[in-house]
């Protein structure tokens, strides 16, 4: 990160121990690139970039990316505009405001990068207001505010002269503005610091982030055309990014809501059923059960070295047969012994690697990996657990809906007999793999930004008589900072399956002589 280290440990989405420096009171160092996808729409683009020409934020630390996504007639830049003010046109393969980010993305060369609508009349302090939380730490995404507005007859001049005396909003009819629905979440959830789900509110028309964010998430997903800034969003939080919005960065949206168009609500429904295959917290658009959906709620992983087909098998059907149903197994081991022309001889590992891929390798729910991942993203819960000792029925689902309602970050169950799983949530331990120092356990870190707690795997295996689900004991609360201990992952001889975890969940499991690696894996910064 650059200029400042270390980056602070902040709790869920509590930005609260970061000040940020006032308005005009500071100096700015890092270089910014404004990103504008825009399709036609001209006349709104000269009104965008005649407030982006009188911005506070140094003129000589920003660029302006406009990307021409196969506009007719083609954009033009307007002479009032920021001096550094590019037209970009996008390339064949794809369409859409996702496509063209990724366009602008590629070509910009800001360490901090804006993605700004072309319809927008942003205050003078709107870009300083977003940047300057970047100047404090680098996994930070700001968001802008806006209100909606029909478009009055306006010239850039007009724009550019009211943003330059602070006062846009004086352009607009104060009654026929319209709030954001996003700024009522904002306000509600304390400026998004006591938000479960922050990213749900970062919808796109002014968001800014650090480039190593960006470039960790891989930029948009140009296959979603709508809803392609809550998808991406929902990646930066499994990424663990910390979601900050800033009221000081005010804005005008030229034009209402798309949803309450015409097409709104056919809008609207093609906004979801991207999210639904892509985003897997939305529980509330995943109501089929018989569907597969692209990203699983919860993975679960088994290390199959060295363990035989049967043990395999049988530990991928308790899984695949649970009362959670929206997951995916992954089997890592020396899967290359079955690479090229090797013959696989019975009794040996490989025959029965082979007899596993065999049996599974055509069901889209199963995957077999040499090793792990370092965080399930974009899937939100991961489960890992020795492969004698799968999940119960039932645990998987209801260890997840414990970690939901506790906001965890890691789940340890440690059966007898010296078993132990882990069920963790990817948002945690992206963000702990960001914070940890070296040689520090990842676990550790967990406890401090998400909460750790230890059980047993029968805790989420039994219902009361009362129906109500036992509450699982826990040696370290959720919201306990207390450094937590390296989880081991052990595996027994072959028997009878003895853990387990319940609700949507993410994890690993490796044998007893892999226990090593594990630690340095999930719970040592690599």
């Amino acid at each position: 990160m650059t200029g400042v280290e270390p980056r602070p440990r902040i709790r869920h989405n509590d930005y609260s121990p970061l000040t940020p420096p006032p308005l005009g009171g500071w100096s700015p160092t890092l270089g910014a690139s404004v990103v504008i996808p825009a399709h036609g729409g001209q006349h709104r683009l000269d009104l965008t970039l005649a407030a982006l020409a009188a911005q506070t934020y140094p003129a000589r630390l920003t660029e302006v990316i406009v990307v021409d996504d196969r506009s007719d007639p083609p954009l033009r830049l307007p002479d009032l505009r920021p001096e550094n003010t590019r037209i970009v046109p996008v390339p064949d393969g794809g369409w859409g405001a996702g496509h063209a980010m990724n366009t602008g993305i590629a070509a910009a060369e800001g360490e901090i990068v804006q993605r700004l609508d072309a319809d927008m009349v942003i205050s003078r302090e709107h870009l300083e207001a977003l940047f300057r939380w970047h100047h404090l730490t680098d996994y930070l995404v700001t968001i802008g505010g806006k209100r909606f507005a029909e478009e009055p007859a306006l010239t850039p001049g007009q724009v550019n002269d009211a943003v330059r005396h602070g006062s846009p909003e004086d352009l607009f009819d104060p009654s026929a503005l319209v709030s954001s629905s996003t700024e009522e979440t904002i306000r509600r959830l304390d400026g998004l610091r006591a938000s479960k789900n922050p990213y749900q509110v970062c919808t796109g028309p002014t968001v800014s982030l650090r480039r190593t964010l960006l470039d960790e998430v891989r930029g948009f997903d140009p296959e979603v055309v709508r809803g392609q800034d809550t998808e991406f969003a929902y990646r930066l939080a499994q990424a663990g990014a910390v979601f900050v919005p800033d009221p000081e960065a005010r804005a005008v949206h030229l034009g209402l809501p798309a949803q309450r168009g015409e097409h709104g609500r056919a809008i609207v429904r093609l906004v979801e059923a991207h999210l639904a295959h892509r985003v897997p917290l939305r529980r509330d658009l995943r109501k089929e059960p018989g569907r597969r959906w692209r990203v699983p709620y919860v993975e679960v992983v088994f290390d199959v070295t060295g363990a035989d087909e049967p043990r395999i098998a049988a530990a991928v059907d308790a899984v695949l047969r649970g009362t959670l149903t929206d997951v995916a197994v992954t089997l890592t081991g020396p899967w290359t012994l079955l690479d090229g022309d090797r013959r696989w001889a019975p009794g040996t590992e490989a025959f029965d690697l082979a007899l596993v891929r065999a049996a599974f390798g055509h069901d889209a729910r199963v995957r077999f990996a040499e090793s792990a991942a370092p965080t399930a993203a974009p899937v939100p819960f991961r489960y890992t657990a020795p492969i004698d000792a799968p999940p119960s029925a039932a645990l998987l689902e209801r260890a997840v809906k414990a970690m939901l309602e506790e906001r965890l970050g890691l789940l340890v169950l440690e059966a007898p007999g010296g078993r132990t799983a882990t069920l963790e949530r990817t948002e945690a331990v992206a963000r702990a793999r960001l914070l940890a120092a070296p040689g520090e356990a990842i676990a550790d870190v967990v406890a401090q930004t998400h909460g750790v707690r230890h059980a047993t795997p029968n805790q989420f295996d039994k219902v009361s008589t009362t129906g109500r689900e036992p509450a699982a004991q826990s040696t370290q609360s959720a919201q306990s900072t207390q450094s937590a201990q390296p989880v081991r992952t052990t595996q027994t001889g072959s028997g009878t399956p003895g853990g387990g975890g319940a609700a949507d969940g993410n994890a690993k499991a490796r044998p007893e002589e892999q226990a090593p690696r594990a630690r340095r894996g999930l719970f040592r910064r690599s």
